[in-house]
């Protein structure tokens, strides 16, 4: 019943505005913009192109809110397209969950002006959300959201999360998974690993990849899992403990890493385990607190060279000057150039194939699509962007930095240990 009724408000979103404004304004549609399967969105004259940021601005918030702002600031560098500016309205919360990322989506689905997403910040938000905009014809460019499953297994098989219209610029996990083993294995010499998950795409994707990789090298991985939300850690660390690793990985949050490594401290066996945070971790919160010492942190690389983006001409230093003047403060995570990239990304797109009526545009929701999957070596801060055919545009180049200093903050000021590139 629930689909039944979006299918008929989706309808309805993609030809009211078409047909008010042919009705009202006596205007022909341009040939080249013909209504298509997925709809056509028309912007009337002084009106502006909408687009939605779907992003965690509560829990995991030091990884959404960059990206909002990230977003922001490549509209405002961008400027107008064929004479309209763009909106990205106020920006909806996922939750980095399920059921937050399916509420955004369907907000974004009940405004039939919207043409694009930037979105969202977590995959367990993605997986709900992606479905969702996708039977609506929207296009969705996510800045940090890493499971395979939500694209491929990179050999050209769909992952279980896989849905038309869905794009990233983070890369694909299976890189960091291959990174975070060959630094373990060949760089600190460790044979025994433990890993600790929550069970969500992005959480238990990147153990399973980095199991499944380790133990291709001759290392041994045992997984464990807490909740979402649970506080008391003594069970999964006495858990860990009776394996006696040598290492330990934390591909999960700070709500949940910060108690344990704060009660670690209260298991036997635990002293002296190496300590690998993926970048759900890799924030200023989590950096902050003194028993982040001595961690690892493995996410995408933040040197970005002389990089500059092809559409806007910002580059990574310009970047985050324009941020800290904006905002008073350093992004707080590692993946504002991608919000920044995935953004110009759906603007070129949406350039590339606006139809200009007068003072209005046709948008085909089709095309749109089309254009940002066929986007090709464009220049992004974060490097070249290529998409494939299930929406990897990441570089999936990964960067391993160590944190000795719970003062040093800046997540782009880590010293880096180790780079990988595929």
């Amino acid at each position: 019943m629930m689909k039944a009724k979006r299918d008929f408000r989706n309808g309805f979103a993609r030809w009211f505005s078409l047909f008010m404004f042919l009705i009202l304004g006596g205007a022909c549609v341009p040939a080249d913009a013909a209504p298509s399967s997925l709809g056509t969105v028309v912007v009337g004259g002084g009106e502006e192109i909408q687009i939605r940021v779907l992003g965690a601005l509560t829990r995991a918030g030091e990884l959404g809110v960059p990206s909002q702002r990230g977003a922001g600031l490549a509209i405002a560098d961008y400027g107008p397209i064929k004479g309209h500016q763009v909106s990205m309205g106020a920006g909806l919360d996922s939750l980095c969950s399920a059921e937050g990322g399916a509420a955004a989506a369907e907000t974004v689905v009940g405004d039939g002006r919207v043409v694009g997403v930037i979105g969202t910040s977590c995959s367990v938000a993605a997986a709900a959300a992606s479905p969702i905009l996708s039977e609506a014809g929207l296009v969705m460019v996510a800045p940090s959201t890493t499971s395979p499953s939500l694209t491929s297994d990179l050999r050209g098989v769909a992952g279980s999360n896989y849905h038309p219209g869905y794009h990233r610029t983070a890369s694909n996990d299976l890189y960091q998974a291959e990174a975070v083993a060959d630094f373990v294995y060949n760089e600190l010499g460790l044979r025994r690993m433990a890993a600790i998950h929550d069970g969500d795409p992005y959480s238990s994707g990147l153990t399973e990849a980095f199991k499944a990789a380790f133990e291709e090298l001759g290392g041994t991985v045992a997984a464990a899992m807490v909740n979402k939300g649970d506080t008391d850690m003594i069970p999964v660390l006495t858990e860990v403990a009776a394996g006696s690793p040598e290492g330990l990985f934390m591909p999960i949050f700070p709500e949940e890493a910060g108690p344990i490594v704060r009660q670690s401290g209260q298991v036997e066996g635990l002293d002296g385990l190496t300590r690998i945070g993926g970048g759900g971790l890799l924030v200023s919160e989590f950096l902050a607190l003194p028993e982040s010492e001595g961690f690892y942190f493995a996410g995408p690389e933040l040197d970005f060279g002389g990089n500059v983006n092809g559409a806007t001409g910002r580059d990574g230093e310009a970047l985050n000057a324009a941020y800290m003047e904006r905002y008073g403060e350093h992004s707080t995570s590692a993946y504002l150039a991608h919000a920044y990239d995935a953004t110009t990304v759906l603007l070129r797109a949406i350039e590339e194939v606006a139809v200009a009526q007068g003072d209005a545009l046709f948008i085909d929701r089709a095309r749109l699509r089309d254009a940002v999957g066929r986007t090709s070596g464009f220049a992004g801060i974060t490097g070249a962007i290529s998409c494939d055919e299930f929406g990897d545009c990441g570089t999936g180049r990964v960067q391993i930095s160590h944190h000795t200093d719970s003062t040093m903050t800046e997540v782009e000021s880590l010293p880096v240990v180790y780079r990988y590139a595929p």
